[in-house]
């Protein structure tokens, strides 16, 4: 079958179609026939090498897809059977077929769109998440920076639906800035601004997948007893937080969704049921653009690296 690898470190020129064998589903694992990818920023920071997170070589691109179950493996859960729609999480997604953890998919009507439903395996449970890991209350207020991204613009969605007070989205062109404010932010700033920071009122929750400067900025805008959630370091420079920072009643919180399944199992398969109800209510909008071929990934992972996408990069098999 086809899958995406990367035997060298570098721009999007390293990616290659390869033939690999056909996965074999194990215990609590199911075979996926992969028709939609979402793709994961973070992977061009792992393909390029800049990250602080290294992966052995060769390597695979992460992301959520969507497709029909071919294959179970045995001791998996009930209610999880070949022909099921469904969508998962997969550290080898850009590929005709796929094994994954059965404990996590995320069941897909067959009336939802594909590239909306890569979303609702992690990017959406991970915006709930940490908008719940931020405790945010009615009526707060919360920055989310790079909030026109995959997980971004659906945490601004979810605030929203979250009872907010005011949502304050960040990003660094006009028009991801307007794209902003069309999934729901009271505010949008432009991070390409020295002065950024000047422009927010007090803010109460700040969400931040940025790292390094970017980072620094959004934990001196907390109001005191204010809470920040890091969640990645797209920038390669994962944050350094110095206790006098903390001074000002403020914390830090870190998540990541393998570790918060882990953690909480019950609470996190309640995350994917939540955010599929609440896109079937119409409070959750996920938003995909441009759509690549499988055989086109170079062209998708250049679009991750200009960072021009509005919402989610689709991969289509």
């Amino acid at each position: 079958m086809r899958a995406i690898r990367y035997y060298e470190h570098g721009g999007p020129e390293v990616l290659q179609v390869a033939d690999v064998p056909i996965p074999e589903p194990t215990d609590g694992q199911v075979l996926i026939e992969v028709k939609a990818v979402g793709a994961n920023a973070i992977d061009t920071t792992f393909r390029s090498g800049n990250t602080p997170w290294p992966r052995p070589l060769p390597g695979a691109l992460t992301g959520d897809v969507v497709g029909r179950i071919t294959r179970v493996g045995s001791d998996v859960r009930t209610g999880v059977q070949v022909g099921q729609r469904v969508a998962a999480l997969s550290e080898d997604a850009f590929a005709e077929q796929v094994v994954v953890d059965a404990e996590w998919l995320a069941p897909i009507p067959d009336d939802v769109d594909a590239g909306q439903a890569t979303t609702l395996s992690m990017p959406a449970p991970l915006a709930l998440r940490l908008l719940k890991a931020g405790q945010l209350q009615r009526g707060e207020t919360v920055l989310i920076q790079s909030a026109a991204g995959g997980i971004g613009h659906l945490a601004v969605q979810l605030a929203r639906a979250l009872g907010a007070g005011t949502v304050i989205g960040t990003a660094s062109s006009a028009s991801k800035l307007d794209f902003i404010r069309e999934q729901g932010a009271d505010l949008a700033v432009d991070l390409s601004d020295g002065d950024w920071t000047e422009q927010l009122p007090p803010v109460d929750l700040v969400l931040d997948s940025v790292g390094g400067k970017t980072f620094d900025q959004g934990l001196k805008a907390l109001a005191p007893l204010g809470r920040m959630v890091t969640y990645g370091a797209i920038s390669g420079e994962l944050p350094t937080v110095h206790a006098s920072s903390l001074f000002n009643l403020v914390s830090v919180t870190g998540v990541a969704l393998l570790a918060w399944r882990s953690a909480r199992p019950a609470e996190a398969r309640a995350d994917i049921t939540e955010v599929t109800r609440l896109l079937q209510s119409g409070d959750l909008r996920p938003v995909t653009s441009t759509h690549f071929p499988l055989t086109e990934v170079r062209s998708l992972h250049q679009a991750l690296d200009a960072r021009t996408n509005l919402g989610r990069l689709i991969a289509t098999l």
